[in-house]
């Protein structure tokens, strides 16, 4: 009765943990650059005494789905996506370097370049300042260009440039406030191959039907689970009812 419970409960917590990174994703259906996180249930040898073909499963990230998201027209020179793979340098809450596919930008009153989240957005010298100006404008290699207040388009300078990398993906990791950073830790170098577009935004990569169905089939793989514990507490009560009358 002992090994029927460990199997279901081992099954039950795996299937628990499937879940809860299927709702992660269904989470982020909406958010900006968002790239799925892909798990799978993988077969792990039992060590120990016994037969050497036990095994059991467990659940775990496989990796991201880099399909990109769709294009969305947004008509905002401040929304910028990244053409093909690579990412945006931002400054995280502890002043290192991370990188982000969400391009929703914004200037804030004291003339910093932010994302929609709140993070800084780093360039060739550190953190982008964006003067007070008529219009702002981002080209294809992350180079920022403003007509000053009160002048003319002929008097458009540019400002700085956005930082734009590409390490390679079995480099990068995603963190849980949703930055990317190397697995090294070391600042990735700047990629003048990688290229922005101005105007988009890129959805996020989430497969929601696909989700949906997910969510039900783990419902229903949670449920034989439990309902395979209650089995051996029935078969647990019964077997101590016949030692009781023996």
């Amino acid at each position: 009765m002992d090994k029927l419970v460990y199997v279901a409960m081992s099954g039950a917590k795996q299937t628990l943990a499937a879940q809860a990174a299927n709702n992660y994703n269904l989470a982020n259906a909406s958010t900006v650059g968002f790239k799925a996180d892909l798990s799978a249930f993988q077969s792990r040898a039992i060590t120990g005494p016994g037969y050497s073909s036990r095994v059991y499963a467990t659940t775990s990230s496989v990796g991201l789905d880099a399909t990109p998201g769709e294009q969305m027209q947004t008509g905002n020179p401040l929304d910028v996506a990244v053409q093909g793979s690579g990412y945006i340098a931002v400054q995280d809450a502890f002043g290192n370097e991370a990188y982000t596919r969400a391009g929703d930008l914004h200037v804030d009153p004291s003339g910093l370049l932010m994302t929609a989240t709140g993070y800084q957005v780093l360039g060739d010298d550190g953190p982008i300042t964006v003067p007070p100006a008529a219009s702002v404008t981002i080209g294809t290699d992350g180079t920022i260009s403003v007509v000053p207040t009160g002048q003319t388009p002929v008097s458009m300078a540019r400002v700085g440039r956005i930082k734009l990398v590409n390490p390679a993906a079995d480099s990068v990791q995603r963190g849980t406030d949703g930055l990317y950073r190397t697995t090294d830790g070391t600042p990735a170098a700047a990629d003048a191959n990688t290229t922005l577009a101005s105007g988009v935004l890129e959805s996020s990569n989430v497969n929601i039907p696909a989700c949906l169905v997910n969510m039900i089939e783990l419902a229903r793989q949670f449920e034989l689970q439990i309902k395979s514990l209650h089995t051996a507490e029935d078969d647990a009560a019964s077997s101590s009812k016949l030692l009781q009358s023996s």
